[in-house]
């Protein structure tokens, strides 16, 4: 999900916004008239420089997960909050602490806020930091899969990360948690995929505040490293993947490493910041193959690499999306009404690395299944 240094200024948004931002409940709103209004009174570009515009004004939204169920788009995003703690390379400052769904008929209509769908309060063995969820469902019953930190406390005083699931009957909840984290999760950012024989797969993982560093090993490390293994001239650090139990509460196997491969059948080195996987993982699958898609963190790229089932080896393609306005690039990438859509998010409504807001454009592939990278500044064509 998340980690930062700064490289934005730290000015107000105007009184209407933040108030805005505080308000509980279901509402109905759409991109407008506010997103103008903050953007250039702090510090940041005008609503003018960006392609796309955010979904919602009346709170923050980060790192969305989008699904399609019964037609209708649901997207399940951070919910950024104020803090007063500065950036750091731990994620502190990301302190969010409940979770809010987005739904919309389709992209360029109405979007609903949902009311809290989950706080960290409800879940018993987490202690802080609700950071990127996502969503699955089967069999009538939706399943919420965030991550957390538990109550443990390592170097830094700080809990380790592991991933809870919740459940509801209603795609946007509220959810309700088990009592415990997913056996044999760590880390963070879950992404659940579905293939088309109806098998769940859990992507998660990323360095830095993610903590995947620290489980090199198989065991986890609480007095590891803060970053990554510094090990530039080795393969870097991989996300992890499982085949997800029949309950969807747990893993059905060991997760294992997504192997990632450089076009000439190579690991990706941990020296490659450009290409190296940081977090975000995100699956989908089109024409008989399978994207992978990811962030590079301290370069913000999003990238993509292609292989022919859900575990890999996924071969390097290149960029999806170019550097956004702010630290964090996360995404989530699906397909509706014949058209596939991106969904990211960048900073600018506030100007600040954590209060994002989530935004959604077109992705359009080459014939070869390629796909042509975004530039987040630049007009639509």
């Amino acid at each position: 999900m998340m980690k930062a240094r700064s490289i934005a200024a730290a000015l107000c948004l105007t009184g209407a916004l933040a108030t805005a931002a505080c308000t509980e409940g279901a509402k109905t709103t759409s991109a407008s008239e506010a997103a103008a209004e903050a953007a250039g009174t702090n510090g940041g570009l005008p609503a003018t420089a960006f392609r796309d515009q955010p979904l919602v004004t009346e709170i923050y939204t980060a790192d969305p997960s989008a699904h399609v169920f019964d037609g209708k788009i649901y997207v399940y995003p951070s919910h950024d909050i104020e803090t007063p703690t500065s950036d750091d390379d731990l994620g502190n400052q990301y302190a969010m602490r409940d979770y809010r769904v987005l739904m919309m008929d389709r992209v360029g209509g109405k979007v609903t806020i949902g009311p809290v769908a989950l706080d960290v309060k409800d879940v018993p063995w987490a202690s802080q930091q609700m950071w990127a969820p996502d969503a699955a469902y089967k069999d009538g019953t939706y399943y919420l899969y965030f991550p957390a930190r538990d109550k443990s406390k390592d170097k830094n005083g700080l809990g380790a990360f592991r991933i809870g699931v919740a459940t509801a009957s209603n795609p946007m909840g509220p959810f309700v948690p088990e009592k415990e984290p997913i056996p044999g999760s760590f880390s963070m950012d879950p992404a659940v995929f579905r293939d088309d024989d109806g098998t769940h797969y859990m992507y998660f993982g990323g360095i830095w505040g993610g903590q995947l560093q620290r489980w090199a090993s198989g065991k986890y490390d609480p007095n590891g490293s803060d970053t990554d293994l510094m090990q530039d001239d080795k393969p870097a650090l991989s996300a992890k993947i499982a085949k997800m139990g029949a309950d969807m509460k747990t893993f059905a196997e060991t997760p294992r490493d997504v192997v990632l491969l450089d076009e000439a059948g190579k690991p990706i080195l941990g020296g490659d910041h450009e290409r190296r996987f940081f977090e975000a993982a995100w699956v989908f699958k089109k024409d008989g193959k399978y994207y992978f898609t990811y962030s590079t963190g301290d370069t913000h790229f999003l990238n993509y690499a292609i292989g022919d089932n859900p575990y890999g080896p996924f071969t390097y393609k290149g960029h999806i999306l170019k550097p956004v306005q702010g630290w964090t690039t996360h995404h989530s990438i699906v397909q509706h009404e014949g058209k596939w859509w991106l969904f990211y998010a960048d900073t600018q409504l506030s100007n600040k690395n954590h209060l994002r807001n989530v935004k959604v454009t077109e992705l359009k592939f080459n014939p070869d299944g390629t796909i042509p990278t975004i530039d987040p500044f630049a007009p639509k064509k």
